[in-house]
């Protein structure tokens, strides 16, 4: 089973930008941590972190036959990532939205995303843990609906 595992624009500063909301946990730590419990639930991931949309939405499109499940923290493409979105809604795995922050929290226009309609859940507001506890998900998902 692979999974694949999406970080959109300044996510590449995990551990400089704003560690008093995001923590000193860096993506290479992040990706780490994800290739440790990709191990233990038996799948592969693919990872990748682009600054540039267009890069995001053709990763999903190389993956949209090979892939069984996706992570996406669309970090500053969380409100105006429409091509993002219409990437998520034609993929047929599931996609579950990760935030290291809990969104809803912080500035009144950051609560509001447009991914969220596109993706099986979201999972925010647990820094790092966000992820593992969305790559659980979506494994477990991903098994169910072979099943």
């Amino acid at each position: 089973m692979k999974i694949l595992v999406l970080n959109g624009p300044n996510l590449n500063l995990f551990g400089r930008r704003e560690p008093h909301i995001y923590g000193t946990t860096t993506l290479a730590q992040i990706n780490e941590s994800i290739a440790v419990l990709a191990r233990e639930l038996d799948v592969t991931v693919e990872t990748i972190q682009s600054n540039h949309e267009g890069e995001l939405v053709d990763f999903l499109h190389r993956y949209i036959d090979d892939a069984q499940g996706a992570l996406v923290n669309p970090a500053g493409l969380t409100q105006h990532g429409v091509p993002l979105h219409d990437a998520i809604k034609a993929m047929p795995f599931p996609v579950i939205e990760v935030h290291m922050s809990n969104i809803a929290a912080r500035e009144p226009w950051r609560a509001h995303s447009i991914i969220s309609p596109a993706v099986k859940g979201t999972i925010q507001g647990l820094g790092p843990q966000s992820y593992l506890a969305a790559l659980r998900a979506v494994v477990e998902i991903a098994r169910q609906a072979k099943a």
